[in-house]
Parts: C-alpha cells; sequence; structure tokens
C-alpha cells in the first residue's frame, strides 16, 4: 500500500460532511482499493497486503479496525448508503481513478461471494439488491 493511495483514501474520507460519513466514505474507498488490488494475475503475499492495509486502518481511523472488519462493513446494509451518495462517488471516482467507479458492484459482488465462502452468510438482502439495480441500470443504458 503506497503513500499515494494512503493520501487518496484520506482525501475521499475527508469529503464526508461529518465524522460518521468520513469514517464510512474511509472504510468503503479503503475496501474497494483493497479489492481492486487483488484483480491481478501476479501472486500475492496476502500477509503483507493484509499487514500494509491494517497498519493504515489502525493509524487512520483507530483501534478495533482492520482490513476485515472493512470488508465486513462492505457486506452490510451501511455500505449502500456510502455507496449510492453522488458525495462519495464523485470524491471517490476524483480520488482514486486507478478502481472505476463502474467497478463498484462488481467489487461488491466479490466481496459478498468472498464472505458467503467463509462464513457461509446468507448473500440476500442490501448488498445484493443494490447490484442487482446496478445490473439492471446498465443493462437499460445500453439497450
Amino acid at each position: 500500500m503506497n503513500p499515494q493511495l494512503q493520501h487518496n483514501i484520506l482525501a475521499v474520507t475527508r469529503c464526508g460532511t461529518s465524522k460518521s460519513e468520513g469514517t464510512g466514505f474511509f472504510r468503503v474507498a479503503t475496501g474497494l482499493c483493497y479489492l481492486a488490488s487483488l484483480m491481478t494475475k501476479e501472486t500475492l503475499d496476502f500477509k503483507q497486503i493484509d499487514r500494509a492495509y491494517n497498519r493504515f486502518i489502525y493509524r487512520s481511523i483507530g483501534k478495533g479496525h482492520s482490513i476485515t472488519s472493512v470488508l465486513q462493513f462492505m457486506s452490510g446494509e451501511k455500505v449502500v448508503r456510502v455507496v449510492e451518495s453522488r458525495r462519495f462517488l464523485d470524491a471517490f471516482a476524483m480520488h482514486c481513478p486507478d478502481v472505476p467507479v463502474e467497478s463498484i458492484p462488481f467489487l461488491l459482488g466479490l466481496n459478498l461471494g468472498v464472505a458467503k465462502d467463509i462464513s457461509g452468510i446468507d448473500v440476500r438482502g442490501p448488498v445484493a439488491d443494490y447490484i442487482e439495480r446496478q445490473r439492471q441500470l446498465r443493462e437499460e443504458a445500453d439497450a
């Protein structure tokens, strides 16, 4: 996790209008960047990647937070409010251009799939509904 990426995620965070919103922006931006970084054909050292993200998360929002808790947040209902926020989408597009906004539904789906495989949680719910709505909007736009 390079310093520029950290700077970019913190810039997205500062676009939140309250501590709660900023923390949500931070979690989602961090999670999306993390998931996007896994989309490679290269062999990854997950311990090293997770350690770097965990250090950044701890320094940024404090004790008790980790990449695992960020990904759990991204599996829950609160993530939908963030990814439907025009302010978040604009900030993320501006500060994290290496992760296209159009890839958000895919990355959330990837996260849900992994969560289901690991914990056996039911993936139906607000996040799955959001992903489905986005798919339908893309199909309508393509038609």
